[in-house]
């Protein structure tokens, strides 16, 4: 009788690439962070740039004020990319950067940096994010209008898949879909509608531009598309969207795009797992949720994420440090060299529950697919698309407010003794140093006084002519202004001016109003108080600075209407003198501030003085973001009325607050409070 086939793999499967998303302050100091990470074990380089840098601004810009250095790395020309890579072999490193708007950009410095080294372009390995329009949906660091931000990512693709045969030039990124709210269907239908823009997009481009790029070009394009994605906690069900998604992207392969080698059409993707999930509350439980996230993206071979970075238990709180990343990347290396995950073949391989759900996916998925494609497809459906992330996203926080989605030590099980995590005097996060700001400012002045000036302007007379001109890759000549000594601002600036100034949707508009239920005695309260008032009260809803996390700003406002206040929301990137003229013009009776990108110490304290200076003074002030405890007592201390945390979660709450705000400023007496 012969015994039962072993379960185990002649070979275990290789472990994934392993990444902590990494970077603050400047070049040299987030150079230290990523060689000491790679001493840890770490083995590719996962880039975080600051706002500044994502959007195409220098640090001495007036929006760049209070961003420099915040939530990544400064990277304003050639110079600190040498610095970011000092020491680095580039020619053995697989380095991401999570880079969009400016994606060309910086793949240009790397490019010119690797070659220093005497790298060429074709050993390069890594990927560059390079998805725009969910930068449209959910995260907000876009530069240009998506016609030539659509141009800018084929370019950067069909030189890439030419002259960088290694690299991946885009990653669809789902992860900040559900960030934004996305449900699993949604991530699924709205991420591969983005890449059919792409593709779409490409093919045409390679169709009308000069260059001869080969018969199988598209294959070529189409195998070096990745994705990155997010996992949740509810990981059986992420584990069957990552299935899902791969059945569906081999289909599009075969199907639209003709592609015949399997290779070509396998699901390639990276991935963070969920950071919506986070709480500030009880943060020491977020290593569980993180643990329990990376299960759904390690355990089922055949949808097995190739590169994997876990964010800190303290994101919710703030910048991690680097203790609190070698803890995520010690996780990551318990489950690879630990446990057995890798030495077996696809454990949900003949899984009734796992199919049937990966079924129900795509049919949801393909559902929300043709309503896109009916709208014309992803780049004309952004409107609807960004509408319907906004409404789920509300329904997401509903069901945690009134007790239907339980989140531990939140809504539930919230008695707990005091973390000693958060005890020290750093509060348990990274604070970057203000004079960050004014070295980088000094910096990048003294960069432009010492180049060539007149290869400067020729670089960019250079540019400008190439995007003018529809015919013409913008790849070479961005890489030539790279090499002459353009700086990050005045790239995009030389683009900016050929395809002008964009605002993206905020979705607030297009989200159906709540039931009454839930709201009836805010409603009756605004009734009574903008009686009292002789109008309607108004809230403006303001995101100062280059922040584009509006996700919160957005829920703030439409239940703010949805409690039947007035409400001005006119999107992110808005300097203090524009969100002040607003509330002066407009006559509000409170204004909120969302701030997620620790610049709230810089920015808040210059629209308290905007409101003096424009003669709004009396209106009150309340803040939200991701602020530590001694920061928001020195708001209060300066004036702001009321500071609104990550813990902070009861929107009916909130919003009570904000109308008996209004009431007490202006002598009512309220019978509603928080």
């Amino acid at each position: 009788m012969s015994s039962p086939k072993s379960p185990r793999l002649p070979e275990p499967d290789r472990p994934w690439l392993m990444r902590t998303y990494a970077g603050h302050s400047d070049a040299r100091r987030s150079n230290e962070l990523y060689r000491r990470n790679l001493e840890k074990g770490q083995t590719g380089l996962s880039v975080a740039f600051d706002l500044p840098t994502q959007t195409g601004y220098d640090p001495d810009h007036e929006l760049a004020r209070g961003e420099v250095g915040k939530v990544g790395v400064s990277i304003a020309h050639l110079g600190d990319m040498r610095s970011l890579l000092h020491g680095i072999p580039l020619e053995k490193m697989n380095t991401s950067m999570t880079i969009n708007a400016t994606a060309a950009w910086l793949l240009a410095l790397y490019v010119v940096a690797a070659q220093e080294q005497g790298v060429a372009q074709d050993k390069l390995q890594g990927t560059t994010q390079n998805d725009i329009l969910k930068e449209y949906l959910s995260r907000g660091t876009y530069s240009f209008p998506p016609g030539p931000s659509m141009r800018l990512i084929a370019d950067t693709i069909a030189h890439a898949v030419t002259h960088i045969p290694k690299w991946n030039p885009i990653n669809i990124c789902s992860y900040h879909l559900q960030e934004a709210g996305a449900t699993p269907v949604q991530e699924i239908a709205y991420s591969i509608c983005n890449a059919i823009a792409v593709l779409d997009a490409v093919r045409e481009r390679l169709s009308t531009s000069r260059g001869d790029h080969g018969e199988d070009v598209m294959d070529r394009v189409f195998g070096r598309i990745s994705f990155f994605v997010n996992a949740g906690v509810r990981f059986v069900e992420e584990h069957a969207k990552l299935r899902a998604m791969a059945q569906l992207w081999d289909e599009l392969g075969r199907e639209r795009y003709g592609v015949g080698e399997e290779r070509h059409r396998r699901f390639r993707y990276g991935v963070q797992v969920n950071s919506l999930g986070l709480t500030e509350s009880q943060p020491e439980n977020n290593v569980y949720r993180i643990a329990l996230e990376a299960l759904a993206v390690t355990l089922g071979r055949s949808a097995r994420a190739r590169a994997i970075q876990l964010p800190a238990w303290n994101e919710a709180l703030g910048l991690p440090r680097p203790w609190d990343q070698q803890w995520s990347l010690r996780l990551q290396q318990i489950l690879a060299y630990e446990t057995d995950l890798l030495e077996y073949s696809d454990i949900f391989d003949g899984s009734r529950v796992m199919d049937g759900l990966v079924a129900q996916l795509v049919e949801g998925a393909r559902e929300e697919m043709s309503r896109v494609a009916e709208l014309g497809g992803a780049v004309e459906a952004v409107d609807y698309m960004k509408g319907a992330l906004v409404a789920s996203h509300r329904e997401r926080l509903r069901k945690i407010e009134n007790g239907e989605q339980v989140v531990v030590g939140m809504n539930r099980f919230t008695q707990s003794e005091p973390s000693p995590l958060v005890a020290g005097a750093d509060g348990g996060i990274l604070v970057v140093d203000p004079a960050v700001e004014r070295e980088c400012r000094a910096a990048v002045r003294r960069w432009r006084d010492q180049r060539d000036p007149d290869a400067v302007a020729r670089a960019l007379e250079e540019l400008a002519r190439v995007a003018r001109d529809e015919h013409e890759n913008l790849m070479p000549a961005t890489i030539a202004a790279a090499r002459a000594g353009v700086t990050t601002g005045e790239w995009a600036q030389a683009l900016r001016e050929v395809f002008g100034e964009y605002r993206a949707p905020t979705g607030v508009g297009e989200a159906a109003a709540l039931p009454a239920e839930g709201l009836v005695e805010l409603r009756e309260e605004v009734e009574r108080i903008s009686e009292a008032l002789g109008r309607r009260m108004k809230l403006l809803v303001g995101k100062p600075g280059l922040d584009g996390h509006s996700n919160g700003a957005e829920q703030i406002a439409v239940r703010a209407r949805d409690a039947g206040m007035d409400v001005i929301y006119e999107g992110i990137r808005l300097t203090p003198s524009q969100i002040a003229t607003s509330a002066a013009q407009e006559g509000v009776h409170v204004v909120g501030l969302s701030i997620l990108s620790g610049s709230h110490r810089e920015l808040i304290p210059a629209v308290l003085e905007a409101l003096r200076a424009s003669g709004a003074d009396q209106v009150p002030v309340v803040v939200g973001g991701i602020i530590p405890d001694a920061d928001a007592a020195s708001l209060r201390a300066a004036g702001v009325a009321a500071v609104y945390t990550p813990k902070d979660w009861d929107l009916n709450r909130m919003i009570a607050d904000i109308i008996a705000l209004v009431a007490q400023r202006n002598g009512i007496a309220a019978t509603v409070s928080g």
